[in-house]
């Protein structure tokens, strides 16, 4: 492979899909922390408006005692524990489901953005991880001096939209110290759902700005060179040299084979010159003569050669030649269309040897 510290000029090609698909083995994909953010606000702003009214009222019930009856709460170690139990219980109850929705929010936004995805890579254990060196220079990195930027920018534009939102109620602010509690609580509901929507709408253009963003910075650090590119192809496909080498020595292997079965045939049909094939046929075990042998130019000079030296009979046929050399493979049976020929040629020839044997389907 080429070297990994390639010159970044020299990457001009996209990833290709085996790159694409190691990486996300390795769990290296475009995902954006602010898509994250921006489902578990909309859970948060979910919560607040389905379940803010009942939340806080299951919270002032078990806060109540507290704040009624202080001085009968008794603090000795068995009735304390009991208490802290009972409590726990109670704010465990009314959290759970909110809390079951703050997980969906964060799996559905991974899910989306990401698919499926379980990689071991990144939990093997790295010296990189807890190496001072790569960490301060990933915290001072130009990547995280950009997230710290961009993080800042978002505070203060989420922070500028708030205040434009409050500013309208600014002259309810003496009213709250005359309000019921129940009223206060409906009146704070209200203000945060007010305030979500808007930061969730202006959340949603940054998260899928950023979303972008991500997809662009994952497809640039992949990019390839063409050494790189065409390592990979000899890798996946195989060196295009040793490919053709590697068919070069099966062709050689088939033809050995190839005029090893010259000596058993019945009958080699020329053209003469340019083609030659070699029949053979049993009527006891064959349906029809097969091909066993079959060459041009100079593999067919050697199949004659071989023919004239095995005592085999040599026929000059060059219509048969050319129909059987071009029309039927090796080992393969003759076509019917050529049966009458063929039966010809080998009835010649087994009459030769005062053995005349029917050809089937003639």
């Amino acid at each position: 492979m080429a070297d990994d510290n390639t010159d970044e000029s020299q990457k001009t090609e996209d990833p290709s899909q085996k790159k694409l698909d190691d990486a996300r083995e390795k769990g290296q994909v475009a995902k954006s922390q602010e898509v994250s953010h921006w489902f578990m606000l909309l859970a948060f702003a979910s919560m607040i408006g389905v379940f803010g009214a009942s939340l806080t009222q299951g919270l002032g019930d078990q806060m109540v005692r507290f704040l009624e009856n202080p001085h009968a709460i008794r603090i000795d170690r068995e009735s304390l524990g009991g208490l802290v139990s009972e409590v726990l219980m109670g704010v465990g109850t009314l959290v759970i489901l909110p809390a079951l929705v703050a997980i969906a929010a964060a799996v559905t936004s991974s899910f989306l953005q990401i698919g499926w995805l379980v990689s071991a890579e990144s939990l093997k254990p790295s010296l990189e991880k807890i190496s001072l060196q790569k960490g301060l220079k990933r915290l001072f990195s130009v990547k995280s001096l950009a997230e710290f930027a961009k993080g800042i920018a978002k505070l203060t534009l989420v922070g500028v939209i708030i205040v434009m939102m409050m500013s309208p109620r600014r002259e309810m602010i003496p009213q709250i110290t005359s309000m019921e509690v129940s009223q206060l609580l409906l009146l704070l509901q209200e203000i945060a759902v007010h305030i979500l929507i808007g930061v969730l709408s202006i959340m949603a253009v940054i998260a899928g700005a950023d979303f972008l963003f991500q997809k662009f910075q994952h497809t640039k650090q992949l990019m390839m060179s063409k050494q790189e590119i065409k390592d990979e192809f000899k890798q996946t496909e195989g060196d295009p040299i040793v490919k053709g080498r590697l068919r070069q020595l099966r062709a050689e292997r088939a033809r050995r084979r190839m005029m090893a079965a010259v000596p058993e045939a019945d009958v080699v049909v020329t053209n003469p010159t340019h083609y030659a094939v070699a029949l053979k046929y049993d009527a006891e075990t064959m349906e029809a003569p097969i091909l066993t042998a079959k060459g041009a130019d100079e593999v067919a000079l050697r199949i004659r050669e071989m023919a004239k030296k095995h005592d085999v009979p040599v026929m000059e046929n060059p219509p048969l030649a050319r129909a059987l050399y071009g029309g039927v493979e090796l080992d393969e049976q003759i076509p019917p269309q050529h049966y009458t020929a063929v039966a010809e040629v080998i009835g010649y020839v087994m009459r030769l040897r005062g053995k005349m044997p029917k050809v089937r389907g003639t």
